[in-house]
């Protein structure tokens, strides 16, 4: 590329963004130059995956991924140690600790106080499965979960390990694992993205980034999709105010022909790429209002998912907003629910976590399998990391905090071709280190494709002159916890 055409590209895409068209007002050309012309269909879709089958034949159709993002404490949640309860307020054994490195936050404590949980545990559900009475509802659906308690991570911070569940990767720049299933499977909706994210509204305590559910070096099509709350749920999507359908027409055919003149001087394939989007943002004027209309829901949807399901932008909301779009055969819903960073006052904390997701999880999974689609999505539970077995700063008789823990966490599953009622891997019983069936995260990520149809290491993709795919180099498929 000379200096000339890049300066062309440059000022072409600034003109683009000054326009005020946005993706929606510029996905009009297409579809109605081929209504006008009675075109038909192109014969490549964008939106097909590069795979022309799956691998294997798949158990599930689509994710839910529930994300808790910061880190819940496993200990107040799902893996009961009563040794921690028995020794509360004792120095972490250096025989279990081993050298094990701390986070900034801990490191300096003259002490590490095992903090036993505050809370009650009982046993539900046909596996004995034990669940803390924070989560009364969960429990409930118990037979249908499979818990994974042996889930361990490499980054010891925020950023690094959301990034490394989320891409594969501690660094930023690689496609999200949502962009990795729209770009070898393609969209079983052509109305709608094939990978859309939501994020619960007023839970601000960590920040998320865009790059999280970004395509990396992937064609930007493949990249998520934010349904915000509010008025406008795509930015963008509608058409500006005193912008007639006349002038906006001929605005976009002259764009159309800019863009065939672009693509035939630099062979760019993002060209064509932004022009595959305008037609889905077309398409999405009238499918995105539709499907986040729940006024078509009837109450008894309502009192299932909680109060709180009415709120749009709630974590109730967008799980019922979830089932929508599942529906509607969306392959990949990522929902972020943050606040779960409990470094004080976890007690209080966690608390209010809870009371958010719990009600929720149990209707999105009773609501899915109502529906019988419980048989073909998979739900997916769990954070970045776990959180320590000592209080970090000073342990009272009601208060403590838990720093990042690494080592161990925990996850569920439900549906989508795993085990229900199930209980995989354990940890020690200091509730430190993993002791049976250890799981790496990208042994989660390789057991999830696997469950979509896809061999996680034939999906790759060359970049710089290396074959690069969502495990990396490692990974592997945790068939003992498939059904």
């Amino acid at each position: 590329m000379n200096e000339h055409q890049a300066s062309v590209r440059v000022s072409r895409r600034d003109f683009l963004g000054r326009s005020g068209l946005g993706v929606g007002g510029a996905a009009l050309l297409s579809l109605l130059q081929s209504e006008a012309q009675g075109a038909a269909p192109a014969t490549t879709d964008p939106f097909q995956g590069v795979l022309e089958q799956p691998h294997h034949r798949p158990k599930a159709r689509r994710i839910i991924s529930l994300f808790m993002s910061g880190g819940p404490s496993q200990l107040d949640l799902f893996d009961y140690k009563p040794l921690l309860n028995e020794r509360n307020g004792q120095d972490l054994p250096a025989s279990v600790r081993m050298g094990q490195r701390l986070t900034g936050m801990s490191a300096h404590q003259a002490t590490l106080p095992m903090a036993g949980s505050l809370f009650k545990f009982a046993q539900h559900g046909n596996s004995r499965a034990w669940v803390s009475e924070l989560l009364p509802w969960t429990a409930r659906v118990m037979d249908e979960l499979c818990v994974v308690r042996s889930l361990h991570t490499e980054a010891i911070n925020h950023d690094p390990a959301i990034t490394f569940f989320q891409t594969g990767a501690q660094l930023a720049g690689r496609p999200s694992m949502g962009a990795w299933l729209s770009y070898g499977l393609g969209s079983a909706n052509q109305n709608l993205p094939a990978f859309v994210v939501l994020i619960s509204k007023d839970r601000i305590d960590q920040p998320l980034y865009a790059r999280l559910w970004g395509n990396g070096f992937l064609p930007s099509i493949h990249q998520g999709v934010q349904f915000r709350s509010g008025k406008d749920p795509v930015l963008y999507l509608a058409n500006p105010d005193g912008v007639s359908s006349a002038s906006r027409r001929k605005m976009l055919d002259r764009l159309a022909e800019l863009h065939a003149l672009q693509y035939d001087d630099l062979g760019d394939p993002e060209i064509n790429a932004r022009v595959a989007q305008y037609e889905m943002a077309y398409r999405m004027q009238t499918s995105v209002p539709d499907v986040v209309d729940l006024s078509s829901e009837p109450a008894a949807m309502f009192d299932l998912y909680g109060p709180e399901a009415r709120e749009p932008g709630t974590f109730a909301a967008n799980c019922l907003l979830a089932r929508r779009l599942a529906e509607r055969d969306v392959r990949f819903i990522q929902l972020y629910h943050p606040g779960w960073d409990h470094h004080g006052n976890l007690p209080g904390g966690i608390r209010r976590q809870c009371k958010d997701v719990d009600r929720a999880c149990f209707a999105l999974i009773t609501d899915l399998k109502q529906r019988g689609m419980l048989d073909d999505t998979l739900v997916v539970w769990g954070g970045e990391f776990g959180r320590t077995n000592y209080s970090q700063g000073k342990l009272t008789p009601t208060d403590y905090g838990r720093d990042h823990h690494p080592r161990c966490f925990t996850m569920w599953l439900a549906g989508g071709g795993v085990k229900p009622g199930f209980v995989f891997g354990a940890t020690d019983e200091f509730g430190y280190n993993v002791v049976e069936n250890p799981v790496h995260v990208h042994d989660m990520q390789a057991t999830l494709l696997h469950l979509l149809g896809i061999n996680h290491e034939r999906l790759t993709y060359k970049f710089q002159g290396r074959d690069y795919r969502l495990t990396d180099v490692s990974g592997r498929v945790v068939s003992e916890f498939l059904a």
